[in-house]
């Protein structure tokens, strides 16, 4: 009897949504210390640099400096809450905890579990990203309208950094090796994708190197753009980035936990 695409599809998202559903009620159980410490550190950016360092600086690109940079640390919030879910989480939950072990032993696949890993992972990032836009809405910094797509276009940049988080926890040899991404890979994100201050101030080399390499550059313009109402000139390149790195990470994830874990 001849299986069909659909009927394919409806049995991996079954197995896809049990391995996310898993982690949320983990998350709901410890909701108090997973949602307080991501939402308070965007606040304290917004507050230290938007309205500290943001007194001393002049309107940027007809935007003022508090506006130019919410949007920014909105996007970040994605990221960090998304790869850092999928580096140490999932680390933890496959070699410490033992957690996909026990998921294997069942009707489901390793595809299942690192997809719902990278979904749960995706969903923490939206998470932080709708906090995060409470306060932007209650201080006026950020449009509706933009804030509606906003949250939706997380969720996708979310799936991005998730996956991209996945592969280094795939071939991560310990958790300790875990602080290589996050301090050579994350930081330089979170510093030169135009999150400060704008990215054409870099020297061009940068500039190039930020759009093709840094995943934060596209969502950082993007987002900005949505929340500001104002133009995103390489709207078409970062969207066309954002998903095509999505689908090549995610593909990469399963196929590098599947050399880790299948013998």
């Amino acid at each position: 009897m001849r299986i069909k695409i659909h009927e394919i599809i409806g049995i991996m998202f079954i197995g896809v949504s049990r391995v996310w559903f898993r982690n949320a009620l983990v998350f709901r159980r410890n909701i108090r210390v997973n949602l307080i410490p991501p939402f308070i550190e965007p606040l304290l950016y917004l507050g230290a640099i938007g309205f500290g360092i943001g007194a001393y600086i002049t309107d940027i690109e007809g935007v003022p400096y508090i506006r130019f940079i919410a949007p920014a640390i909105l996007a970040a919030s994605v990221m960090n809450a998304s790869f850092f879910e999928c580096a140490y989480g999932t680390y933890v939950r496959m070699y410490y905890q033992k957690t996909f072990d026990a998921l294997l032993a069942t009707p489901i696949t390793i595809q299942e579990v690192i997809l719902g890993e990278i979904f749960w992972g995706a969903t923490r990032g939206l998470i932080s990203a709708l906090s995060i836009s409470i306060v932007l809405l209650l201080l006026g910094l950020a449009s509706p309208v933009g804030l509606l797509i906003v949250l939706p276009f997380s969720f996708l940049a979310g799936v991005l950094f998730s996956s991209i988080a996945a592969c280094f926890s795939a071939v991560s040899p310990s958790i300790d090796t875990m602080s290589y991404p996050a301090t050579l890979f994350v930081a330089p994100m979170f510093l030169f994708s135009g999150t400060f201050f704008p990215l054409h101030l870099l020297p061009q080399i940068v500039q190039v190197l930020a759009l093709l390499l840094l995943p934060l550059t596209h969502v950082v313009s993007l987002i900005r753009g949505l929340l500001t109402e104002t133009s995103v000139p390489l709207w078409a390149f970062n969207i066309s980035w954002i998903v095509m790195g999505t689908i090549i990470f995610s593909f990469l994830a399963i196929r590098l936990f599947k050399r880790r874990l299948v013998v």
